[in-house]
């Protein structure tokens, strides 16, 4: 899916899964940003890609496929608005 990129430190490769209606994925990016990070995101819900598709990128993170998903050096994932866990696991 094509992602749109928010500059910052760059500390670790952060990738975010959100929706764009979803409030939680709203509270996770002002905390990406509030941490400053160098990070990309994308909106799966405004996504041109198919349901097909994107369901396949997404549920090898989350098969239940619930938002926000933070992924971390394409390695590990955080699902759901967990600030202290993602403060941790980015290493602020």
């Amino acid at each position: 899916m094509k992602t749109a990129h928010v500059k910052g430190k760059k500390v670790k490769k952060v990738l975010l899964y959100a929706l764009s209606t979803c409030i939680w994925c709203k509270k996770t990016r002002e905390l990406l940003d509030e941490l400053g990070v160098d990070y990309d995101y994308v909106y799966v819900d405004l996504a041109e890609e198919s349901d097909e598709k994107k369901d396949k990128e997404i549920s090898k993170w989350n098969p239940e496929l619930s938002f926000p998903i933070v992924v971390i050096d394409d390695k590990e994932c955080i699902i759901g608005y967990k600030p202290e866990k993602i403060r941790e696991k980015i290493g602020l």
